[in-house]
């Protein structure tokens, strides 16, 4: 007897999957940076990164601690702090989250990279010139970005089953809306994964399986969430810094559908009706710097060869034109004329199988 009892409690152990658990989801106060959440409440407050060898950090976060147990949903924009749309999307999530009416636990980030929504700096911290989606897991003898990223991965990725990475289209980027999901190589996560992608509602999806797999070197905020064996996706929305409503719909009402499909919330998730699966991505880069002239506009499809735009110098001579190095959906272009050598034109996502 005592043998059949151990070997159901040892399948039991391995058919459950750790996100499922949701330890963190029951306790009855819920802790983040200074933030302490009582059941059926949502608190505001802050992760506080301490001085080092730059300046102290305050990054604003909302805690909405369920009434009842359930699942811990991280959520983080702001990381490149002139991608708006996603930004202003999270801020008003704070508010339509009803904690009173939510199993589990919502993290909320809604703006990582406070400096550079300060300074109007796109892609990097101005403390330190540092991408704050680019150096994970973090290290507190580090510089601003990386304390950041520390004290993230310890305070909010460890404490969630789930995570959403929120982007958009940074000042020189004219983007369509699509999603990314990670494929780790791990069947039963990948399939949980999958399964926020599709509720989540984007009708383009990219397939990564080229992010780094050991979590010492996560270098994104996704992936650091997803090496640590929790299903979690990133989402894109918004154009050259604008904040158009449509952009800000579709990141509130997709955080919505999955936060149905994970049984936060009553009712139906609204997933993506058969949407695009992106094989991969043929990015293309400026081979010389001046004038950027675009051809070709975010979301159109293009064959192999399509000159997307060219580059002139400042007095109207062509020294170089960008063509498309696939056939596939046009995912963003250069928003800005500005261009320096190496820049990004354009990224290609070109088309693959449902997985």
């Amino acid at each position: 007897m005592k043998r059949t009892l151990l070997t159901a409690c040892v399948v039991l152990i391995v058919v459950f999957p750790v996100w499922a658990q949701s330890r963190a989801g029951d306790r009855p106060l819920f802790t983040v940076g200074n933030v302490k959440a009582s059941r059926g409440m949502t608190a505001t407050g802050a992760i506080e990164v301490p001085a080092g060898s730059d300046a102290a950090l305050s990054i604003p976060i909302a805690v909405a601690h369920g009434a009842e147990a359930g699942p811990v949903l991280a959520l983080l924009a702001g990381a490149h702090g002139t991608e708006y749309a996603s930004i202003i999307a999270l801020e008003k999530l704070i508010a339509k989250i009803d904690a009173k009416q939510l199993s589990g636990t919502v993290i909320i980030l809604p703006l990582v990279n406070v400096p550079s929504f300060q300074k109007v700096v796109p892609h990097l911290n101005p403390t330190d010139g540092k991408n704050m989606n680019r150096m994970y897991p973090g290290k507190m003898d580090g510089t601003q970005t990386d304390r950041a990223s520390y004290l993230i991965t310890t305070q909010v990725v460890e404490q969630a089953d789930h995570v959403i990475d929120f982007h958009g289209g940074d000042i020189d980027e004219s983007l369509r809306p699509y999603s990314y999901w990670n494929k780790t190589g791990r069947a039963d996560q990948d399939a949980f994964s999958r399964g926020m992608v599709l509720a989540f509602g984007l009708d383009h999806i990219v397939i990564s399986a080229d992010r780094p797999k050991d979590p010492k070197d996560s270098r994104y905020f996704e992936n650091t969430a997803s090496t640590r064996g929790k299903p979690s996706i990133t989402v894109e929305a918004g154009h050259a810094a604008t904040v158009e409503t449509d952009d800000v719909e579709v990141l509130v009402n997709g955080t919505l559908s999955v936060m149905r499909h994970l049984k936060m919330l009553s009712g139906a998730a609204a997933p993506a009706d058969n949407p695009v699966w992106i094989d991969h991505l043929a990015d293309v880069a400026a081979e010389q710097g001046g004038i950027f002239y675009p051809l070709v506009k975010r979301g159109a499809y293009i064959n192999a060869g399509t000159k997307i735009g060219y580059v002139t110098d400042y007095v109207g001579k062509t020294l170089f034109e960008a063509r498309a190095k696939e056939s596939g959906v046009l995912l963003y272009v250069r928003a800005v004329p500005s261009i320096n050598k190496g820049d990004a034109v354009a990224s290609v996502g070109v088309v693959g199988k449902a997985p």
